[in-house]
């Protein structure tokens, strides 16, 4: 990506596909990551995660049904980590929106300006993703199964 933000608008032309065809395979390649990180989250963190993502209203008191239909207390330092790393996911995806939609208007508008930008907002997203993704792995630690 950085080598490409020097590129003309001719070389932009040839090579746009391969710029798009490396920024979905890093894209795939965090997804699968984080994904393969949280499945090694506890049960309950699971579950604070699915509810918070089910509602955007965080309530003090979070409850879960358990397998037997009784509701259980999630704790709320766990709530609270599992929501900073939601936090940093959604600023990651609101991010690789954000390049993509770049993208589109660099190649709309023949626009090497824009297809610069949109290389540094594709690298803002694989940080932030990269960020995410230590948080979840750090979320393991602090709540080992």
């Amino acid at each position: 990506m950085k080598e490409a933000m020097e590129w003309s608008m001719f070389k932009w032309l040839w090579e746009k596909s391969k710029v798009r065809q490396i920024a979905d395979n890093a894209n795939a390649a965090l997804d699968s990551l984080n994904h393969r990180t949280k499945r090694k989250w506890s049960e309950e963190a699971r579950e604070a995660y699915r509810e918070l993502t089910q509602t955007s209203h965080a309530k003090s008191s979070r409850k879960q049904q358990g397998s037997n239909g009784e509701a259980k207390d999630i704790d709320p330092e766990l709530v609270r980590l599992v929501q900073q790393v939601k936090d940093i996911d959604e600023k990651a995806h609101a991010a690789r929106m954000d390049a993509e939609e770049t993208f589109d208007d660099a190649e709309r508008q023949l626009s090497t300006g824009l297809a610069v930008e949109g290389c540094k907002k594709a690298i803002h997203s694989w940080n932030l993703h990269e960020k995410a993704i230590r948080e979840a792995e750090e979320l393991i630690k602090a709540n080992p199964n």
